[in-house]
């Protein structure tokens, strides 16, 4: 069982992590040439309208006092005003978010859901001409860039073959994107391959590994099948190491939606953060950026749970 203090001592440390990216952000805006103001305004703003949005916003007060209001505003969830969408920036998320969470999603599930039986498969037909050939393929698409990708995939099945449109679905709501599932294909997969990937290399090591012990050796002398061991040791045993590369490749797969997105004119997160970027609209940029934080942080968490409730003996 999970001991209490195991699970405070994950929590505290999350929390950490989550403070320290607040003051990553709240550093690299504060630190733009001629500081946010200027940064936000544009410097087609006069010197009169810059000190006044200074005063206005409290940027003329110490650091550490601005920083300690941001960090207040956070924790009521108000994460500031956007001045090219004239919204607040937790509306906007609110907009976004459901169909970034889609997209990662579909990715995640279709990637563990294909390459860890396909991994387990290569372990136990290993150094064949079919798994030679497929670690060429997993190896390629994990190391590819996904903007490269995804531009490939834009260039031979929607250009060339014109089998799936060139952007994803444009509607506003995460409904209007499930109206429109042949548009989600193309940035789906773009995702998936990297996330299949790293699961079936993964899921081919451990495999590897449990094959090798002296427990499959003894179930194949008790004179279970081939099914049977595959089943209930091989793949039982390669799920455990499986449980921490989904903490860990989670970060990779929201940063990753978030390239897919701008590549696709997906109107997720990704594309919300480039838009905001370019605008300099910084508010929004950095709500997003501890939105992005906040998800990765869970899901580490929330994969060192599982990993210690499925094996007990674990200790950080």
């Amino acid at each position: 069982m999970m001991s209490v203090a195991y699970l405070i001592r994950r929590l505290l440390q999350a929390i950490i992590v989550v403070i320290g990216v607040s003051i990553i952000v709240f550093v690299m805006v504060h630190s733009l040439p001629g500081g946010p103001a200027r940064a936000i305004l544009g410097p087609q703003a006069t010197p009169i309208q810059v000190k006044d949005f200074i005063v206005a916003n409290g940027y003329n007060k110490p650091l550490i006092v601005q920083y300690f209001n941001y960090l207040g505003q956070l924790l009521h969830g108000n994460l500031g005003y956007s001045y090219t969408e004239n919204a607040p920036v937790r509306t906007l998320i609110g907009q976004a978010l459901p169909k970034t969470a889609l997209l990662v999603f579909l990715a995640y599930g279709l990637g563990l859901i294909v390459g860890v039986p396909l991994g387990i498969w290569q372990a136990v037909h290993r150094d064949g001409a079919l798994d030679h050939a497929l670690t060429s393929v997993e190896l390629t698409g994990y190391s590819m860039p996904l903007f490269w990708l995804g531009l490939l995939l834009i260039d031979g099945l929607a250009i060339g073959l014109h089998l799936f449109p060139p952007q994803g679905p444009q509607g506003p709501t995460i409904s209007a994107s499930f109206s429109d599932p042949v548009a989600l294909v193309l940035p789906v997969v773009t995702l998936m391959i990297t996330v299949f990937g790293s699961f079936a290399r993964f899921a081919r090591s451990a495999a590897l590994d449990s094959l090798a012990q002296d427990y499959i050796r003894t179930a194949r002398a008790k004179g279970l099948t081939r099914r049977q061991v595959l089943t209930r040791h091989v793949l039982r045993n390669s799920l455990l190491p499986l449980i921490s590369l989904i903490g860990l490749i989670l970060p990779l797969v929201i940063a990753g939606a978030l390239v897919v997105e701008q590549v696709f004119n997906y109107p997720g997160m990704g594309l919300l953060f480039w838009n905001s970027a370019i605008a300099r609209d910084y508010p929004v940029v950095m709500g997003v950026a501890m939105v992005v934080a906040v998800a990765t942080v869970l899901g580490s968490l929330l994969a060192d749970i599982l990993y210690r409730f499925a094996d007990p003996r674990v200790s950080y």
